[in-house]
């Protein structure tokens, strides 16, 4: 878009020119196509520099701006912003609170957002790595009904990660 190259900025010695309907007028001299663009009161675009001659067409640059604009915007509404929400938790969680952790996940992933579940572990937790392999496997049944795990859990560090995803319906 920023580097097409318009009227006078055209360098070139000779170009194919194609008509605003789309029929090509053949190749012609760069000076010859700007006054026909000219006499039409409208813009002579480059539109394929990389061909031999270069390819030129006569159009309302103004308006094939405007164009793109609207289909740019378009497609952003039509984007799904997907977002990460964060769910701590402990190796020693109690079964009730690990259940309200799993109904706000659960919240989360209906919304269309993922899920990032971590487990840290203080002090000598460390050692007890299986513990938090139970409650992330227990959390993941838990919320299985409307996720689904994108990427297992690991240990990075002193945290024990998962992502999980919202189930495709």
């Amino acid at each position: 878009m920023k580097d097409l190259e318009l009227n006078e900025q055209i360098r070139d010695r000779e170009v194919r020119l194609i008509d605003t309907d789309g029929e090509q007028l053949g190749i012609m001299s760069a000076k010859k196509a700007l006054e026909i663009a000219m006499e039409k009161r409208l813009d002579l675009v480059k539109i394929a520099p990389q061909a031999k001659p270069p390819v030129c067409r006569i159009m309302d640059f103004g308006k094939y701006k405007y164009e793109l604009s609207k289909k740019e915007k378009e497609a952003k509404k039509k984007q799904k912003v997907i977002n990460v929400k964060e769910v701590r938790l402990s190796p020693s969680i109690e079964e009730h609170d690990l259940n309200v952790k799993a109904n706000h996940a659960i919240k989360f992933l209906e919304s269309g957002d993922k899920v990032k579940v971590t487990i840290r572990f203080r002090g000598r937790e460390v050692g007890y790595v299986e513990l938090g392999q139970k409650v992330m496997d227990r959390f993941t049944e838990l919320v299985s009904e409307v996720g689904t795990v994108e990427k297992k859990p690991v240990m990075e560090g002193k945290n024990m990660t998962m992502v999980l995803s919202p189930k495709n319906n």
